[in-house]
């Protein structure tokens, strides 16, 4: 608490990658005196803000500096007192973005989701946007999300990525651990303090999955989750 309660956060720019149907973190940052953008493939954000009155309430309880919000704000007028953009394009958001602007880009159990065909550009934007000092901070879940296994790991390439699987709602891009790390540092980026979620045993047997996955090693695919700070 003491800690949050310095200057650290202030006049940093926080970057938010899925921020999904709330837009808690643009009042959160805010409240440390930052700006902030949250990026997503759409509008997903929730119109009644209720949610956020109750949050900013919860904030100056804890002696934060939080904007004042009514139930009778529309979203575009929380996210001006909050000084925060929310681009709903995905990628293309990015575009505009200025280089070297960001301190602070962070994503919770998104990066899996996107397009496999976009993925290392999606991390080159990251790396051109991220200030010299900045940082990346990303939790991965690569379990399937039919129910929490590998079952995504049985289909083809050329079906799995086709744009039936893509539409589905249960699309990832089965981009493994050792990969993903691959293409951070491939990037540019530099990979600190990785912490592993590992299953004991893997959920899907190697024979049952499709042939690109059979040769990755038991320590690779068992990894079922993981956290990683990037840096330039």
């Amino acid at each position: 608490q003491k800690k949050l309660k310095s200057n650290s956060f202030k006049r940093k720019v926080i970057l938010e990658v899925g921020p999904g149907d709330g837009i808690s973190t643009a009042l959160i940052a805010a409240s440390f005196g930052a700006s902030s953008i949250l990026i997503d493939a759409d509008n997903f954000a929730k119109k009644d803000i209720n949610y956020l009155v109750k949050l900013s309430n919860y904030l100056k309880k804890k002696g934060l500096n939080c904007p004042d919000i009514y139930i009778s704000d529309t979203l575009e007028e929380v996210l001006a007192k909050c000084n925060s953009r929310y681009l709903t394009k995905g990628l293309e958001s990015f575009y505009s973005i200025q280089e070297n602007s960001v301190d602070l880009i962070f994503s919770q159990a998104v990066l899996e989701h996107v397009y496999k065909s976009d993925f290392i550009y999606l991390i080159g934007e990251f790396f051109r946007i991220c200030k010299l000092d900045g940082i990346c901070s990303h939790q991965v879940d690569l379990r399937d999300h039919l129910g929490g296994g590998l079952n995504n790991l049985r289909f083809s390439e050329d079906l799995w990525e086709s744009e039936f699987f893509k539409k589905s709602g249960f699309y990832t891009n089965r981009i493994q651990f050792e990969e993903m790390i691959e293409i951070f540092n491939k990037v540019g980026f530099s990979c600190h303090d990785i912490k592993i979620n590992r299953w004991e045993k893997l959920p899907l047997s190697k024979n049952k999955m499709s042939s690109q996955f059979k040769d990755l090693s038991i320590n690779n695919l068992n990894i079922k989750s993981f956290d990683v700070i990037l840096k330039k």
